[in-house]
């Protein structure tokens, strides 16, 4: 479903992906861990073309990733991106957030686009809130909005950012549990995240970055019992000490 083949990306001197391989199966979850700086939100932003890379290939299901235009637009259409802020619209109801996408993109007739937003609130809990405006709403239902938003577009693949980092503590499983929930129905996912507990909970692979490049990848049972990188070792034992 996603290919990256000898990714490359710099910032100025900064060489912040280096010979990135990877490949996502349909159906799998992949979560991707490591240091700050290490460039992985880079590399999930780098899938729909949100940082443009310097060289190498990516395509989605089997189409190379176009560099501009109305073809970027489309396939974009198939990737649903979630952030570490919720970008909804402020003026805007929930309900009209997530109708916004398939309506003004993909066509789909307006009563139709409500009958698909409705169940997808319903879907991540929040339907009861759908006339309300974003501001009334809790950073978790927020996200859970985003995350409605970007299904509302019936992606083949969801890449999520640090959904989870700009929310309160208590608000975090509520948007975890959207996510797990996503990840045992099937859907592609490839998730940055600092969660350690979703990562182990809710991946088929682990994905360890450091400096730019993929360190480890593996099952995570065998990246947190047994990594083979003294760099993830070292991660794991800051991360998973406290």
């Amino acid at each position: 479903m996603v290919s990256m083949v000898d990714v490359q990306k710099h910032f100025g001197d900064l060489h912040v992906l280096k010979d990135i391989n990877l490949e996502v199966p349909a159906g799998q979850v992949v979560v991707v861990l490591g240091p700050s700086g290490s460039g992985k939100s880079t590399l999930c932003r780098s899938i729909n073309r949100l940082e443009p890379i310097d060289s190498g290939r990516i395509s989605i299901d089997g189409v190379p990733l176009p560099s501009e235009g109305k073809a970027l637009a489309q396939l974009r259409a198939d990737v649903g991106m979630v952030f570490q802020s919720f970008n909804l619209f402020a003026h805007k109801t929930i309900l009209q957030n997530v109708m916004l996408g398939p309506v003004k993109v993909r066509g789909m007739p307006a009563k139709k686009a409500e009958e698909l937003a409705l169940s997808l609130l319903e879907r991540v809990g929040i339907a009861s809130q759908k006339d309300k405006l974003p501001a009334q709403l809790s950073g978790g239902q927020q996200q859970r909005v985003a995350i409605a938003r970007a299904l509302a577009m019936r992606p083949k693949v969801m890449l999520f950012d640090e959904p989870t980092s700009a929310l309160d503590p208590e608000m975090v499983n509520e948007v975890l549990d959207v996510m797990t929930s996503l990840a045992k129905e099937g859907m592609t996912m490839l998730v940055v995240t600092h969660e350690m507990g979703f990562a182990r909970r809710a991946a088929d692979r682990v994905i360890f970055m450091a400096d730019g490049e993929i360190v480890e990848d593996e099952v995570p049972d065998t990246f947190f019992t047994t990594p083979s990188s003294a760099r993830a070792k070292d991660f794991l034992s800051k991360i998973l000490t406290h």
